[in-house]
């Protein structure tokens, strides 16, 4: 979980360490006899830096697609929670009165409970035992009508629905990358950025650009899918309005 501050001082230390590498590169291997050596470190640039850039780009496209999915679930479990306290209305009086009691609970619960949990990598169980509640109520009830049978049938189809976006966002909250692709990013960039320095330029000025472009590049996307990889974290996060917008109109 890295704050704004702490991914600013990151690409600042990643890009000091690039230009830092170059410069002791130099000392050590003067530029003019590389220059023979070119052709061969362009080849190896060439292939390195097009299958990095393929497994960058996929990465961040997933990632990203993750958090998509990860928004989208969230605004269909507080859509579900407004179907419910709306359905409520046509039970009877004892389980309608209930019913709407829990959906407030609930949506309290995930606004002050759940969101603060979540933003500290823990699991919340506050909102659990409020949806437990919600099934007895709905699976207690005796129906009379049939205008009874049917708000009871698509209370009972939202709650399913409730149910499963719950488990889900719990699911995407605590779900990270696997070790063994940072680790790919990781060699990757490092194995880019040390064949970008390698290579001999006449113009001091226009290779530490080069350098510090490609770097820069590198850096601010493995950032932005560390950001996005844990959608109820850090400065990069899901935000709780659509529970607060059924907040709202449940009150």
């Amino acid at each position: 979980m890295l704050t704004l501050g702490e991914d600013i001082l990151i690409l600042i230390t990643v890009m000091a360490m690039s230009i830092a590498f170059m410069t002791g590169l130099n000392r050590i291997w003067p530029v003019t006899r590389r220059y023979t050596s070119n052709d061969q470190i362009g080849w190896q640039l060439n292939v390195l830096g097009t299958t990095y850039a393929v497994i960058l780009g996929f990465m961040l496209y997933t990632e990203w697609t993750t958090f998509s999915a990860a928004t989208l679930n969230v605004s269909l479990e507080a859509s579900a929670l407004r179907n419910i306290y709306r359905l409520s209305e046509g039970l009877p009086a004892q389980q309608s009165a209930q019913l709407q009691q829990q959906t407030r609970a609930y949506a309290d619960a995930v606004v002050n409970e759940d969101w603060p949990q979540m933003a500290r990598g823990k699991v919340p169980e506050t909102s659990h035992l409020i949806n437990e509640s919600m099934w007895k109520t709905l699976m207690s009830m005796k129906s009379m009508t049939a205008s009874e049978n049917i708000a009871e049938d698509h209370a009972l189809y939202e709650l399913s629905a409730l149910t499963q976006y719950r488990r889900t966002r719990l699911l995407q909250s605590v779900t990270r990358l696997p070790a063994i692709f940072w680790c790919v990013l990781w060699v990757g960039g490092i194995l880019t950025v040390a064949s970008v320095s390698m290579f001999g330029s006449v113009s001091a000025r226009l290779h530490a650009i080069q350098v510090c472009s490609l770097t820069l590049l590198i850096t601010l996307v493995m950032l932005a899918i560390s950001d996005v990889d844990r959608p109820y974290q850090g400065w990069v996060h899901i935000d709780d309005y659509p529970f607060r917008r059924a907040q709202q109109n449940m009150n």
